[in-house]
């Protein structure tokens, strides 16, 4: 079946509905957006016009929006040709949703449910099966208009013609990096980045314990192992502990049996401390650091200490040459354990969830850098480091082998990556071609 995206239903006008909204009426597509009242919806055209930054780069282009209700004008969206839901992160709410629209939407029209974890087969279950055939999860991660990423997860019965129309066009039309993975809890880029920052505040306790300062561990987690400037501390103050806190009860209902994630998805005290008096993050006015504003009007950076429970004046950090470079991971001191614990085991943890969550390391460096703008993949960073070097490590931690390293060892090769990065190593043992971005 050939299909075309010339009209697109956005159903749900919170920030990943505006967001998509936005950036199609942007591509000058006819969008029909639906919330639960017109008052909701006009205010969400609002923020596509004004909010920071506003989802739409030209603002005549508002007039390609046309906006309406769920219970009113859920039937207008026989005229489109994909539609897109984006209303709450929650599994009955979606199901009520696509019960009552399946009936209203026409032949060939391309279907998506925006969540980012919920796996699609909880969504659809018992569903139709041209629902089933038709429906794909589009994770756009936010905001929509600045942020590459796009996972495109596809069920079971999901016609592959669906999955092309629209990496397609999100790819060619809305500038999305398109990653294709697989109908596993929380995809490719939220199960990784999530494991590393929950197992990160798990092996900071233990660097603490060891020594170490809030701001060294933040700064082992940034510039040496190609991660942004704001480290593990300062990430999550960004994402809000309310959030994190959400995750972690998501992964320990969903994750399957013998995950070793599951060992991690609930804080440390500390933090679950700070979670129930409220201290979330940047939301809340300060997390692990707040930024304070003096008398003279001047302004200072605080850091709330994990070891005396109190504020203090945050520490500038200058890490020595040996603390650098991607090779801390192979350190003994109490930088490089940290490091191989946390940044060590998640590239462990990667490399153990080739097939599962993804088909290949390409699609998983991808959703890294694209949606957590690390500087490069978990393997790209394994190649970097030399992936026999991460195995003779990994021999002596008590880990056992991942998946993708033993195909890396019993393919007697020694990087992921050939040819200058055009060509990959697949669960196969054998090289095969990049597909373009």
């Amino acid at each position: 079946m050939s299909r075309e995206i010339n009209s697109v239903a956005v159903l749900g006008a919170g920030t990943m509905g505006t967001g998509i909204a936005g950036l199609c009426a942007e591509r000058d597509r006819k969008v029909l957006l639906l919330d639960v009242s017109m008052e909701a919806a006009e205010k969400a055209l609002e923020r596509i016009l004004s909010g920071r930054p506003p989802a739409l780069d030209t603002p005549e282009k508002a007039s390609n929006i046309t906006l309406g209700t769920l219970a009113d004008d859920l039937e207008k969206i026989a005229d489109c040709d994909w539609i897109c839901e984006a209303v709450i992160e929650d599994t009955a709410t979606k199901r009520a949703l696509f019960e009552r629209l399946e009936p209203l939407r026409k032949d060939g029209s391309v279907v998506s449910t925006n969540t980012s974890g919920i796996p699609l087969r909880d969504i659809t279950e018992g569903k139709p099966e041209r629902l089933r055939k038709d429906i794909v999860v589009t994770h756009f991660f936010n905001p929509v208009k600045v942020m590459r990423l796009l996972e495109i997860v596809p069920g079971v019965d999901t016609d592959p013609d669906v999955v092309d129309t629209l990496a397609d066009f999100c790819g060619k039309e809305l500038g999305k990096g398109v990653v294709h993975a697989k109908d596993t809890v929380n995809f490719i880029g939220n199960r990784i980045g999530c494991y590393w920052m929950l197992t990160g505040l798990h092996y900071a306790k233990m660097a603490l314990d060891d020594g170490l300062s809030m701001e060294t561990i933040d700064a082992l987690m940034s510039g040496p192992v190609g991660l942004p400037p704001t480290g593990l501390y300062g990430l999550i103050d960004l994402i809000g502990l309310d959030v994190m806190d959400f995750v972690g009860k998501n992964l320990a209902i969903n994750l399957p049996a013998g995950d070793v994630g599951a060992n991690f998805t609930a804080f440390p005290d500390a933090e679950h401390a700070m979670l129930e008096r409220g201290q979330l993050g940047r939301k809340s006015g300060g997390g692990f650091y707040r930024i304070q504003k003096l008398e003279d009007g001047s302004k200072k950076k605080e850091t709330f200490d994990l070891k005396s429970g109190d504020w203090r004046d945050s520490l500038t950090i200058e890490l020595d040459d040996a603390h650098r470079g991607i090779d801390l991971l192979l350190g003994d001191d109490a930088e490089g354990q940290f490091a191989w614990r946390t940044m060590g085991g998640t590239l462990w943890y990667a490399a153990d969830l080739v097939g599962q969550i993804s088909d290949d390391v390409v699609n998983i460096d991808r959703a890294m850098r694209w949606g957590f703008a690390w500087g490069r993949g978990p393997f790209e960073m394994l190649d970097a480091l030399g992936p026999k070097k991460f195995i003779e490590k990994l021999k002596t931690s008590g880990l056992p082998m991942a998946k993708m390293l033993s195909v890396l060892e019993d393919a007697g090769v020694d990087t992921f990556y050939r040819n200058d990065g055009t060509e990959f190593l697949g669960l196969d043992g054998d090289y095969h071609p990049v597909p373009s971005e």
